[in-house]
């Protein structure tokens, strides 16, 4: 039985180029693409594939929260990161956000096939950069406070904090999220207290060193 995969990224070509490849395995059918972390939720819920290919940073929901979602809903889910990032906090965040693997974009196709079967299998995979980075960051027991931070938001303040970072103002944040401006500007102040951020610019130059947006 083939393996199902759904493929998230916010470039097409990326898209383009990683179906074309997948395709040529017997053992793997690519079931639908997403241009977006709330996309990629959507199409999980319609296709309900064995392996998602996760980038983290993507439009209108990032794929940290995506992920946390997606296996929130379908516990049966395999998700594998895909990312150019090598920072501890996004490898962090997204295996504990839920997923089961950490790729780097830069790798072979046939570490990519390898890494969707393994994680199809439930079975951890990362790539020995990765590990490498995560157990020394480990040993030498770094302090990581905006990780911290980080965890302290809830999904909705994450979601905010993404569209102020692409500069939306408070009626367009409202208007997408289907609040009052009040909610809004009350989520905000929240996040600001969380954060200890209290400038429009400071939470942007935060939400872009988090991946939250790829400005």
């Amino acid at each position: 039985m083939s393996l199902r995969v759904l493929i998230a990224d916010d470039h097409t070509i990326v898209r383009e180029g990683l179906r074309s490849l997948l395709e040529k395995e017997p053992d793997l059918v690519v079931v639908a693409e997403a241009g977006s972390g709330s996309a990629a939720l959507q199409l999980a819920r319609e296709h309900h594939p064995d392996v998602v290919l996760m980038d983290i940073s993507m439009p209108d929901m990032n794929g940290i929260d995506a992920t946390r979602m997606i296996r929130a809903e379908q516990s049966d889910a395999r998700i594998l990161a895909l990312s150019m990032e090598t920072d501890r906090r996004f490898v962090v965040e997204v295996l504990k956000a839920g997923a089961t693997g950490y790729l780097l974009k830069d790798c072979a196709f046939a570490e990519l096939a390898t890494a969707v079967r393994a994680v199809a299998r439930d079975e951890t995979y990362l790539p020995p950069k990765i590990i490498e980075l995560v157990i020394k960051d480990y040993l030498q027991r770094v302090p990581d406070n905006a990780a911290n931070d980080y965890g302290r938001l809830t999904t909705r303040e994450r979601e905010l904090l993404q569209l102020i970072s692409v500069g939306k103002n408070t009626k367009e944040i409202a208007f997408a999220l289907q609040v009052s401006v009040k909610t809004v500007e009350n989520q905000r102040q929240n996040i600001m207290k969380k954060l200890d951020l209290y400038s429009i610019a400071e939470l942007t130059k935060y939400a872009v060193r988090e991946g939250l947006s790829s400005l």
